[in-house]
């Protein structure tokens, strides 16, 4: 059983956030996966980003604004 980080991107509004999470490889079919705490971590940032609470979604990953750009 190998463990890899891995930069996953979550969108949620007008914020976007990259963060890093463990992947484990395993012989399995389902490889590679994540941990429950891995997702549990990822399910987090997504609600506290939902909630629009920056500060605390900043202590867990890189945390982007987006805006929109309207081509005339």
């Amino acid at each position: 059983m190998n463990t890899r980080t891995q930069t996953k991107i979550i969108h949620e509004g007008n914020h976007m956030a990259e963060i890093e999470v463990e992947l484990t490889y395993t012989d399995h079919d389902w490889s590679p996966y994540l941990s429950l705490i891995e997702a549990q971590k990822l399910d987090q940032l997504r609600l506290t980003l939902r909630k629009n609470n920056i500060k605390t979604a900043s202590r867990l990953a890189r945390i982007y604004h987006l805006t929109p750009v309207v081509v005339a």
